[in-house]
């Protein structure tokens, strides 16, 4: 993925995604994305419009320049909102969209159904939004809503999972994070906590998407060489739900009861995991948990010592999607991947900063 050198609109925009009491902290050389941040960090948007890297503007896109709070703007979220991440991602585009006035925002939910989804966008395009946030449910099947959005020249922001397409023509952006080295940094904890050998389970997330792609393909490829005495013994589908992650987990020691690690590709199966050790009669840290997400129960699995490490999958998208929707409209190029940066949580930094967790 390419790193995008933000205009100053849409890095102020970042930096109001920073969570309670965090603040930004550059990289040195604005050339890295998904290094382990410092303990006060939040998001930040890694760089640069820089040599080479692709942008699109109002022009090359077609369309009309306006005012977003004038214009008439659609989110599509993919998973029902008992997910921490998706509360947050909701209510960050919801805040974001009163404060900066934009009266006229409907708002949908597919609630994990992927037919719905493309319904609910394609009912907001026929009703004539001008602008279009979309956190799909699946990478893939879209072409029916690029065939109408093209159309009538609406703009489509992707946030926190990636679409197969061409940006500039299907979709103008992606934002969101680096998810391969989420992965990585997921498989370093995980390294450090098991002493670099034993065996490890992977809760897989939902198939059909980049972020489990990416996030298992990363934590592979960084545990085979940082580990290579760390096998990996089981992988299995969570749907990234607590509820299956437990279910998967139950069946894991029924079949691998010598288990030394779980990764869980979010956190709401990593806690489901825990669950089930806990139903098993395991104690805290018998079994090492290394999870991506943020959310607040997984940094206090941390502090109670039934999680090593939690990788951070920012979801308050809202000032950043507005910010770059700001930027298209106003006549300035946007890139075609916006990739912010997540910080971590341990157990050097759990208790400290729960409040940033959501």
């Amino acid at each position: 993925m390419s790193l995008l050198r933000p205009t100053a609109v849409t890095l102020s925009a970042a930096l109001l995604i920073l969570g309670a009491g965090a603040c930004a902290k550059s990289e040195d050389d604005g050339s890295k994305t998904g290094s382990a941040a410092p303990a006060s960090a939040g998001a930040q948007v890694a760089a640069s419009a820089s040599a080479g890297a692709a942008t699109c503007t109002i022009d090359q896109f077609g369309g009309t320049k306006l005012d977003l709070k004038t214009a008439k703007v659609g989110f599509s979220q993919s998973e029902k909102e008992a997910n921490p991440f998706r509360i947050a991602e909701t209510q960050s585009i919801k805040d974001e969209a009163a404060k900066l006035g934009i009266t006229n925002l409907t708002t949908t939910n597919a609630n994990s159904q992927f037919n719905k989804q493309i319904s609910d966008v394609e009912q907001m395009i026929d009703s004539g939004v001008q602008l279009l946030v979309i956190a799909p449910l699946n990478s893939d099947g879209w072409d029916s809503v690029f065939a109408k959005a093209s159309a009538k020249k609406v703009p489509i922001i992707t946030i926190d999972r990636k679409i197969n397409a061409t940006p500039c023509k299907d979709y103008l952006t992606f934002i969101g994070s680096d998810f391969a080295e989420q992965g990585k940094r997921a498989a370093d904890e995980m390294a450090k906590a098991m002493g670099n050998k034993g065996k490890v389970a992977i809760l897989l997330g939902a198939p059909g998407n980049n972020v489990t792609t990416l996030r298992t393909s990363g934590f592979k490829d960084e545990i085979a060489k940082v580990a290579p005495e760390i096998k990996i013994v089981f992988e299995q589908t969570g749907n990234f739900a607590r509820e299956d992650g437990q279910k998967v987990t139950e069946q894991l020691l029924q079949s691998n009861p010598d288990i030394n690690g779980i990764y869980g590709e979010n956190d709401e199966m990593a806690l489901g995991a825990i669950t089930a050790l806990k139903g098993a009669g395991k104690k805290a840290g018998d079994v090492k948990v290394v999870s991506i997400d943020g959310t607040k129960g997984a940094v206090q699995a941390i502090v109670d010592g039934w999680a090593s490490a939690v990788v951070e999958s920012n979801p308050r998208f809202g000032p950043l999607s507005f910010a770059t929707a700001q930027s298209f409209f106003g006549g300035e190029p946007v890139g075609e991947d916006i990739i912010i940066q997540d910080r971590q949580y341990g157990t050097d930094n759990a208790k400290a900063d729960l409040a940033s967790a959501y």
